[in-house]
């Protein structure tokens, strides 16, 4: 049965006010144009759905069957219609964002600050993970974008922007101030113990990659999940920390650490917010990558 969608409209609105001249006036149509829309609706349907009374009409109990579902059914497009609308204007609505701990920590932490400020009725959804693990949330739709530090291999279809400098540093507690004022070699490390990261993040990655161009390959004395645990454990003196400079520049200020110098500086990366050409971002992710960028 191919009822024109228009006709179930007008009959919702005569039902929901009991009036043919309430329904022409909310839609905006003539009265006449109401009647008709409803004597179509009642020969494709091949039953009356209104009793005309002195007080304007009633449903037949055929309408009042058909009203329990019509009702239902346009009800929840116009509340469709709603959430769309405050999502269009930021008045609710959800980002999902990938992002690793100092990525959260150094650079999307301050925007997202800003954003709640001026966006309260949004909800902000972080998935925290290295780069790997948050390009293949980005790959599967889980994420709106991703905010990751370089190097990282990608697929064609994701677009990186490089947002902020990062550099990363060897730096050492007390019981290695022997160290302090020396020049050394990226293979002076190979003698000493290594705290760094695991090796699925891209800030391992990046500085394994630096050191076998120089001949060197690391064997940890420890590998920890997080920078911030590494910076414990060199405060500890239990080795020598590698780090992006960020996590351990207060200690560095502070003289509790200090920072390892090389005759061959490490040289800078950056974080970068990715996104796919498969994956469309809402008004609200938009709203708040137009604020990062």
């Amino acid at each position: 049965m191919n009822i024109n969608l228009e006709y179930y409209k007008i009959f919702y609105y005569v039902a929901k006010y009991r009036s043919f001249t309430g329904a022409a006036e909310e839609l905006c149509i003539s009265q006449p144009a109401v009647s008709q829309g409803i004597k179509l609706l009642e020969t494709n349907l091949g039953s009356s759905l209104f009793i005309r009374t002195q007080k304007g009409v009633k449903l037949t109990p055929e309408g009042e069957v058909l009203y329990s579902y019509i009702a239902r059914g346009y009800e929840t497009i116009l509340l469709g219609e709603t959430k769309f609308k405050k999502m269009m204007d930021l008045e609710n609505g959800e980002i999902r964002i990938g992002a690793s701990d100092m990525t959260l920590q150094f650079y999307l932490l301050s925007f997202l600050e800003a954003f709640h400020m001026k966006y309260p009725g949004i909800k902000v959804n972080v998935t925290n993970a290295p780069t790997p693990e948050t390009l293949e949330y980005l790959y599967e739709g889980k994420i709106d974008f991703g905010v990751v530090s370089a190097p990282f291999q990608a697929k064609p279809e994701i677009t990186a922007l490089e947002v902020q400098e990062v550099r990363d540093v060897f730096v050492a507690g007390s019981r290695f101030r022997d160290l302090k004022a020396k020049i050394l070699e990226y293979s002076d490390l190979e003698k000493l113990p290594i705290i760094c990261l695991e090796r699925n993040t891209s800030t391992r990655a990046y500085i394994d990659e630096v050191l076998n161009n120089n001949g060197v390959v690391l064997k940890p004395e420890f590998e920890l999940a997080t920078s911030d645990m590494i910076v414990q454990f060199t405060l500890r003196n239990l080795g020598i920390g590698s780090v992006v400079r960020n996590f351990a520049e207060k200690f560095v200020v502070s003289g509790e650490l200090f920072e390892l110098k090389f005759r061959k500086q490490i040289s800078t990366r950056n974080f970068c917010i990715i996104t796919s050409n498969k994956n469309p971002i809402s008004t609200a992710a938009r709203k708040l990558l137009d604020m990062m960028k």
